[in-house]
C-alpha cells in the first residue's frame, strides 16, 4: 500500500513538472514518433538493412535525462552517414599529410619493417655476417703487416683467420642456395686475407730487406767490441759499410705496398740511428780529458762517461737485434741512473766542470731518445712520405721542371733557352733548401730531382752550342768535326730520353740504350791525332753520353719513396 502510494506520488510529481494534470497522458508533438521498447520503425529496419545503427531507448533510469533520438528521414539513412564518414576520413588523411609526425611515423614503419626482416633472416646468414665482421676488424692489420713469417704477430693473425675459416665451415646451410652463397663469399674473403698475409711476409723485396739487415747485423757483431770495452774507436770501413747498406735499403722497390714501405722505413730508422750514434761518438766527444785533481767530481764524471760509451754499444746491439741479454727497459733504467748520479754532483762555482757535465748529460739524453725508435717505427705513419713537407716541395719543383721541358721540346725555339736556364737555376736553389730530415729516402728523392733539373740544363747548353756552331763556319780539325757530329746525334737522343717514361722492359728503353752505346763506340773510334782541342772535346762528349745513359737508367729503375 505504501509502495503504491509512493509510485502514484512520483507520477504526479513528474506530471506536475511537465505542466499537466495528474492522470493526463502526454501526446507527442505533430510529426514526431516515439519508439517503444521492442518495436522497430520502418526507418530503423531500412537503416539496419543498410548496415547503419538504429536509435536505442535509453536505460529506464535515464529516460528524462537524455533527449530521445530523432528517427532518420526517408532517403537520408546510412548513405548520408557513409558520405560523411568518407569525407571525414579524407579530411583526416589530408591533415596527416602535412603533419610533422608523418615522417616519424614512416621512419618507425621502416624500422619496424627492417626489424621484421632481420627477425625473418636465416640464423646461418646471421652467423656468417658476425664472422665477416670479425674478419673485417683485422683487415688493416693484415694489409699493413711488415714482419716475417716467424714473427709473433704473423702467427697471431694467421691463427685468428684460420679459426674464422673453421667457423665458416661449421655453418649449416640446410641445403639452401642463399646460405650456401653467403658461406662461399665469407670463405673467399677470409682466404684472401690469409693469402695476403703470407705474401706480405714472403714477398721477394721483403726478403731482400731482411738480407740487407742481416749484413748490418754481421757488421755490428764484428765491430761493436770497442764500445763494450768503454772505448770510442770505430773504423772508417765500418762507417762506410753502414752508409752503403743504408743506400741499398733506400733503393729497395716497394711498388707502393704499405707492408713493404713500412718494413723499409722500420729498418732504415734503426740503421740511421746506428749511424748517428757512431757519428756522435766519433765527432762529438766531450772535451776530455780533465784533470781529476781539479775537482773530486771530475773522477765521477769520467767514470759515467765510460759507462755511457758502453751504453752506446749496448744500444747499437739492441737496435740491430744482436743482443739477447739486454732489453730497452733495462738500458733506460741504467741511463736514468747515470743521469741521477750526475745531477747529484756539486760543481757550483766551477764553470768548466759544469760544462763538461752538461755535455755528458746531453749524450745520455740522445741515447734515451733512440730507445723509443722501436715502438715509434711500428706505430708511426712516417713511412708514408706522400704527405711529407719536404717531398711536397720536391714534387712541386719537378712539376715545374716538366712543364719547362715540354715547352722546350715542343717549341724547339732558341729564344726560350736563356729564360728556361735561368728558371732551372732557381729550381736548383729551391731543391738545395729542402730539408732531408735525416731521412735517406728524402735525401735520395732530392738527389734524383737535382739530376732531373741538371740534365735538362745540359740539354739546353748543348742546343745553344750547336746553334752557335751553325753561325760560325771556320776551318777545324777533322777529328774535332767528327766529335761535333756525334754531339749533334747525342742532342737528338737526349731529347728522346727526356721524354721517355717507361721501365727497362720497354722496347723504347732498349732502343735508346743501343743508340747511346753506339755513340760511345763512335767517340772511341775518333782519333784526335794529338790535337789537344779534339781530345778535350771527345772527353766532354764521352762524359755527356755516359751521363745521358745514367739518366736513362735512373728514370727506368722504378724507384719510389
Amino acid at each position: 500500500m505504501a509502495a503504491a502510494t509512493r509510485s502514484r506520488d512520483a507520477r504526479q510529481s513528474r506530471a506536475g513538472a511537465r505542466g499537466l494534470p495528474y492522470g493526463t497522458v502526454a501526446k507527442p508533438a505533430a510529426g514526431r514518433r516515439t519508439a517503444r521498447p521492442g518495436v522497430r520503425s520502418p526507418a530503423s529496419d531500412a537503416c539496419a538493412a543498410a548496415g547503419g545503427r538504429t536509435s536505442q531507448r535509453p536505460h529506464p533510469g535515464h529516460e528524462r535525462s537524455r533527449p530521445r533520438a530523432r528517427p532518420l528521414a526517408a532517403g537520408s539513412g546510412c548513405g548520408a552517414r557513409e558520405r560523411f564518414s568518407r569525407a571525414a576520413a579524407a579530411e583526416l588523411r589530408a591533415s596527416a599529410a602535412g603533419s610533422p609526425w608523418r615522417g616519424r611515423h614512416s621512419a618507425c614503419e621502416t624500422e619496424h619493417s627492417n626489424s621484421m626482416d632481420m627477425g625473418n633472416q636465416h640464423p646461418s646468414i646471421t652467423r656468417l655476417q658476425e664472422i665477416q665482421k670479425e674478419v673485417k676488424s683485422i683487415e688493416q692489420q693484415v694489409i699493413g703487416f711488415s714482419g716475417l713469417s716467424d714473427d709473433k704477430n704473423y702467427k697471431k693473425l694467421e691463427r685468428i683467420l684460420t679459426k674464422q675459416l673453421f667457423e665458416i665451415d661449421s655453418v649449416d646451410t640446410e641445403g639452401k642456395g642463399e646460405v650456401q652463397q653467403a658461406r662461399k663469399r665469407a670463405a673467399q674473403e677470409t682466404e684472401r686475407l690469409l693469402k695476403e698475409l703470407e705474401q706480405n711476409a714472403n714477398h721477394p723485396h721483403r726478403i731482400e730487406i731482411q738480407n740487407i739487415f742481416k749484413e748490418a747485423q754481421s757488421l755490428v757483431k764484428e765491430n761493436i767490441v770497442p764500445f763494450y770495452t768503454g772505448g770510442n774507436c770505430v773504423t772508417d770501413e765500418f762507417e762506410e759499410a753502414i752508409q752503403d747498406i743504408i743506400l741499398r735499403l733506400t733503393h729497395v722497390k716497394t711498388g707502393g705496398k704499405i707492408s713493404l714501405r713500412r718494413a723499409r722505413y722500420h729498418t732504415l730508422t734503426k740503421l740511421c740511428a746506428v749511424q748517428e750514434i757512431i757519428e756522435d761518438c766519433v765527432k762529438g766527444q766531450p772535451s776530455l780529458p780533465l784533470s781529476e785533481d781539479a775537482h773530486p767530481a771530475v773522477a765521477r764524471i769520467n767514470s759515467v762517461m765510460c759507462e755511457v760509451n758502453r751504453a752506446r754499444g749496448t744500444l747499437i746491439a739492441l737496435l740491430t737485434g744482436v743482443s739477447s741479454n739486454e732489453t730497452c727497459r733495462h738500458l733506460s733504467c741504467v741511463l736514468s741512473g747515470l743521469m741521477a748520479d750526475l745531477d747529484a754532483l756539486d760543481v757550483c762555482g766551477h764553470t768548466e766542470i759544469r760544462n763538461y757535465r752538461r755535455e755528458v748529460v746531453e749524450d745520455i739524453n740522445k741515447l734515451l731518445k733512440y730507445l723509443d725508435l722501436e715502438e715509434e717505427a711500428d706505430t708511426t705513419y712516417a713511412f708514408d712520405l706522400g704527405q711529407n713537407h719536404s717531398i711536397l716541395k720536391i714534387e712541386k719543383v719537378l712539376k715545374r721542371m716538366r712543364e719547362i721541358k715540354n715547352e722546350l721540346i715542343q717549341a724547339q725555339s732558341p729564344e726560350l733557352y736563356p729564360s728556361s736556364k735561368t728558371e732551372l737555376q732557381g729550381l736548383i736553389g729551391q731543391l738545395d733548401e729542402v730539408s732531408v730530415e735525416k731521412n735517406p729516402c728524402i735525401r735520395e728523392a732530392r738527389r734524383r730531382a737535382v739530376i732531373e733539373v741538371q740534365t735538362l740544363t745540359t740539354y739546353i747548353d748543348l742546343k745553344e752550342a750547336l746553334e752557335k756552331r751553325k753561325l760560325c763556319a771556320c776551318d777545324e780539325h777533322p777529328s774535332h768535326k767528327a766529335v761535333w757530329n756525334i754531339l749533334g746525334n747525342l742532342s737528338e737522343i737526349q731529347g728522346e730520353v727526356l721524354s721517355f717514361d717507361g721501365d727497362r722492359t720497354d722496347k723504347n728503353y732498349v732502343r735508346l740504350e743501343e743508340l747511346l752505346t753506339k755513340q760511345l763506340l763512335a767517340l772511341d773510334a775518333v782519333d784526335p791525332q794529338g790535337e789537344e782541342r779534339s781530345k778535350a772535346a771527345r772527353k766532354q762528349a764521352v762524359k755527356l753520353a755516359q751521363n745521358v745513359l745514367g739518366y736513362l737508367d735512373l728514370k727506368s729503375d722504378g724507384w719510389e719513396y
